[in-house]
């Protein structure tokens, strides 16, 4: 179904949900079917945990009677008892603490893995509206900087924080044990110290969501300029992109400051109020033991068990930061996993006949862009496309010749009317079915970092050596591919930067031919080949598109005289169809550009 512009604003305010902040740690809940293939690990992990909480925790019981005893030469013999059994409760200390680094490490490591490409996964299936509205270098941002500080709560945080509640727990209740008196005011004390914390907790969520959009805004700024490098140089915008980028910086870098300070005053706070009530409480209690009240072994015990209680509190109030920014960097991550693609697959999807014929019918299709509601790219617009057939698009900007290609191959789905491919709506298709069968050449074609025999192969990837060296020839790269150091094993750069504009659209025409789609769908193929070439090219494209449905969209009216159904285009609309020398002797739009076109070719060579 099409996506109406409610439904896309709806879309875009739960992407940017980010500003409606959680002051809880609800968000993390999110991550549990991330957790829950591997629950017998973290079992192993939880294990581990307890044993070496148990292990810290019985330390100071086998520490009383040994001062309690006090050392003499009679009970030199007896020390053994003593002592042997602490060794025995490090080395089980030791070896749980380090089954538990290695479950939970491997833990952090795995579910970030499996974040990452869930996200990636997700993103990569939705269509062109949601990039309308969302940078890429911000989807690049939650991939990474926001994913390391799950990877940090997962596979350490967590644990830390879990391990001190333990520890806690276990302690105040040794605690009760050793001297009620003293417990009670211990637990008055923390009472006291949580309430800085819960209220300090708040306050670093917030600030540590809106660190990581300010994060979010430095990489999409610098994506941006980088993937536009060459544009920047050429119009001298460096010093500018500098500054913005380093505004954007700054920005971070107030915002990070602020979420460090409220941490650290958290800390401050908490540590402080923890150790100020320890030292309250060893002192009431070294007036008891004055007194006779409890011997040195129960206050040295106390004091252990006071100090693993104190030490947890500390190191929960540290990893509460971290479990607060880690809540903020999972909802922002699974706001992108719970963003809907604009056009849905469907739920019982069609099949397409096979072998596909390449038949397309537009029937009064109309259709605004989501981001421009109130301007239609077409209107009304009909078209019947005959298998192997040939027509060219043709129309001055705005005309909505792009939007055709958008539609076909279901980035979007119009408003109303339908669109047929070889009789089946393609409403009803998957899109993946629907785009096997079509082969695009774009304009601006993406070149991808690899060999130029993994660029022509990235439509057919089990095409053999001798069918890319073939596909080469017919769209006339392989002159200059054979040129090449490493031939068809060439590295190219990021976007084909290390090719010139022409090498790259022949690299997309052999790319296209390769494909062998019953559809193709040629941009201005050849806008960027010199006149030798584009001779080449074109003969390529002329076997390419015997047999195939063809649709091309052209701005240089040379290049498509010799069809025999040229399609004039205006504000969404079909107002002229003929041959070139049909639609020049009718006069109107075609003829006008056509002049134009012509006119200043002459004036230009001569």
């Amino acid at each position: 179904m099409a996506q109406s512009g409610e439904e896309f604003v709806s879309q875009v305010q739960y992407v940017a949900a980010g500003r409606a902040k959680s002051r809880s740690l609800e968000p993390l809940r999110r991550l549990l079917p991330f957790l829950k293939p591997y629950r017998w690990r973290i079992a192993f992990a939880l294990l581990a945990l307890m044993c070496s909480s148990a292990a810290t925790l019985i330390l100071p019981a086998f520490l009383r009677p040994v001062i309690d005893r006090g050392f003499n030469a009679a009970d030199a013999e007896r020390l053994k008892i003593y002592f042997i059994p602490l060794l025995l409760v490090a080395a089980i200390f030791a070896c749980a603490s380090a089954t538990r680094f290695f479950f939970v490490t491997w833990l952090g490591e795995r579910v970030i893995a499996d974040i990452r490409r869930a996200v990636f996964d997700h993103v990569i299936g939705l269509t062109p509206a949601f990039f309308e509205v969302t940078r890429t270098g911000e989807v690049l941002s939650r991939l990474t900087a926001d994913t390391t500080l799950i990877q940090t709560v997962v596979g350490s945080s967590a644990s830390v924080a879990m391990r001190n509640a333990v520890m806690f727990v276990g302690g105040l209740a040794l605690m009760f044990t050793t001297s009620l008196k003293l417990t009670a005011l211990v637990v008055a004390a923390v009472l006291l110290v949580m309430v800085p914390l819960i209220a300090f907790g708040r306050w670093v969520r917030t600030l540590s969501r809106r660190s990581q959009d300010r994060i979010a805004d430095t990489s999409a700024r610098a994506s941006e300029t980088l993937n536009a490098v060459q544009t920047v140089q050429a119009f001298t915008h460096e010093n500018l992109d500098r500054k913005l980028f380093g505004h954007a910086v700054e920005l971070s870098f107030d915002v990070a400051i602020q979420r460090t300070r409220a941490r650290a005053v958290m800390t401050a706070a908490v540590m402080f109020g923890a150790f100020a009530s320890i030292v309250g409480v060893l002192w009431v209690g070294a007036v008891d033991m004055i007194h006779h009240a409890m011997t040195g072994g129960q206050l040295v015990q106390f004091i252990f068990y006071a100090l693993i209680v104190a030490g947890g509190v500390g190191a929960l109030s540290e990893t509460w930061g971290d479990l607060q920014r880690a809540a903020g960097a999972s909802e922002r991550l699974m706001e992108l996993l719970h963003v809907e693609p604009a056009v849905a697959i469907p739920a019982n999807p069609r099949s397409l006949p096979r072998p596909a014929q390449g038949t397309v019918s537009f029937r009064n299709v109309s259709f605004r862009y989501p981001s421009r509601p109130d301007a239609a790219a077409l209107n009304g617009f009909s078209l019947d496309v005959e298998p192997g057939e040939a027509i060219a698009l043709v129309g001055p900007s705005g005309a909505g010749k792009s939007t055709v290609f958008q539609l076909l191959l279901r980035f979007f789905a119009p408003q109303s009317g339908e669109i047929l491919f070889d009789g089946v709506d393609i409403a009803d298709l998957d899109p993946e079915d629907l785009r096997r069968n079509i082969a695009l050449v774009a304009q601006d074609p993406a070149i991808f970092s690899g060999t130029i025999a993994d660029n022509i192969r990235y439509g057919r990837p089990d095409a053999s050596d001798e069918e890319v060296r073939r596909a080469s020839e017919a769209a006339a790269a392989a002159e200059f591919i054979e040129r090449l150091p490493d031939s068809y094993g060439t590295l190219v750069g990021e976007r084909g930067t290390t090719l010139s504009g022409g090498q790259r659209q022949r690299l997309a025409i052999a790319r296209a031919i390769l494909r062998d789609a019953p559809l193709l769908l040629l941009d201005e193929a050849t806008s960027a080949l010199d006149a030798e070439n584009e001779q080449l090219v074109q003969t390529g494209l002329n076997n390419l598109m015997a047999g195939r449905t063809t649709i091309v969209i052209a701005h240089r009216l040379a290049t498509i005289q010799r069809l025999k159904r040229i399609v004039v285009m205006d504000q969404g609309r079909i107002v002229g169809e003929g041959s070139h020398a049909e639609l020049v002797a009718r006069g109107g739009l075609y003829a006008r550009l056509a002049s134009l076109q012509f006119t200043s070719g002459m004036a230009l060579a001569g």
